[in-house]
């Protein structure tokens, strides 16, 4: 676990005023232990995120609540896809089988552009 203190001198940008205002708006959930937030791996993996975001790619604060909304959508569905194929792969070869002959057709994005992109 890193401390708050620690934290903001690890990461050369970071300030105090800000990573409070990311905790404030809940876009980085550090624990308490002893009085002190300290914060774990992945805390600091996502307050790192939120550096590059706002410092190096210059995101707008406003739009950093949906970028990271979506991220977490993002890795949500990935945890969820993850899970549904350890199911699927745990079934008899004919189930898997028609499990596969029910999905529909996947195209390449590189195929045709972006994915959903107008022709």
């Amino acid at each position: 676990m890193t401390r708050l203190e620690d934290l903001v001198a690890a990461i050369a940008a970071l300030t105090r005023a800000d990573l409070e205002l990311w905790i404030g708006e809940a876009l980085v959930s550090p624990q308490r232990e002893g009085g002190a937030v300290v914060f774990s791996d992945m805390d600091c993996a996502r307050v790192r995120l939120l550096c590059t975001l706002r410092y190096e790619l210059e995101i707008d604060h406003d739009a950093l609540a949906v970028v990271m909304s979506l991220t977490d959508q993002l890795y949500d569905t990935r945890r969820k896809l993850r899970a549904l194929s350890a199911a699927v792969a745990r079934q008899d070869a004919a189930v898997r089988d028609a499990i596969l002959a029910a999905l529909p057709p996947v195209e390449d994005a590189d195929q045709n552009g972006a994915e959903g992109a107008a022709p």
